[in-house]
């Protein structure tokens, strides 16, 4: 299976933005680097968007592109609507929910066998969590000390359109709202970029 390796923290400052989520990653740079630096095209700007909002979810442009067209079916604006699709991921929401410190290390707690959607076992990070899906620890995540310290220690994100409950469960209460999202993107100049292919 195909995935997006390399070093976080240099991806991170060569994009301009966090895609890690670790908050030593932009030390030697602050948001938005990549575009004060360079005199970018209309293009470079649509570009630099793709890869940041590609990099952040950790998703390969084959994944991307079917994303971008589904987006782009949808009733509501396509920017949004690919955030959202993104948003409600698994792995993401592993992340999001606070039972990993990482987009990366939760990708790999889903790959592993950790991560119950339901009370059924899900190992495919790109699984879309329905709202009102409870995801939770797997019996063996749950001896793994690491996991439930994330998660009992992890307050400081808290999101409305997740809902925290005890014994390592949580549940995808509502569809996010763009608004909500907490990624710095420029939805339109990614729909832009696709359009004009």
């Amino acid at each position: 299976m195909a995935k997006m390796m390399g070093p976080r923290f240099k991806e991170s400052r060569r994009l301009g933005l966090n895609v890690c989520g670790h908050p030593k990653a932009m030390n030697r740079a602050g948001r938005g680097t990549a575009r004060s630096d360079k005199k970018l095209t209309e293009y470079g700007k649509q570009l630099l968007e793709k890869q940041r909002l590609r990099a952040y979810y950790g998703v390969m442009e084959k994944q991307f592109v079917r994303l971008v067209e589904e987006a782009q079916k949808s009733e509501e604006e396509t920017g949004p609507a690919l955030v959202k699709l993104l948003e409600v991921r698994l792995d993401n929401l592993t992340y999001r929910m606070g039972f990993a410190s990482s987009i990366r290390q939760a990708r790999q707690m889903v790959t592993h066998g950790h991560m119950f959607v339901n009370g059924k076992k899900v190992n495919i990070p790109s699984y879309r969590v329905q709202v009102g899906d409870v995801v939770s620890l797997s019996d063996r995540g749950r001896k793994v000390d690491l996991f439930k310290e994330n998660f009992e220690t992890n307050y400081v994100n808290a999101y409305p359109y997740i809902t925290k409950e005890e014994n390592n469960r949580a549940t995808l209460s509502s569809v996010p709202a763009r608004e909500d999202i907490p990624v710095e993107i420029e939805d339109q100049l990614i729909v832009e970029f696709y359009s004009g292919k």
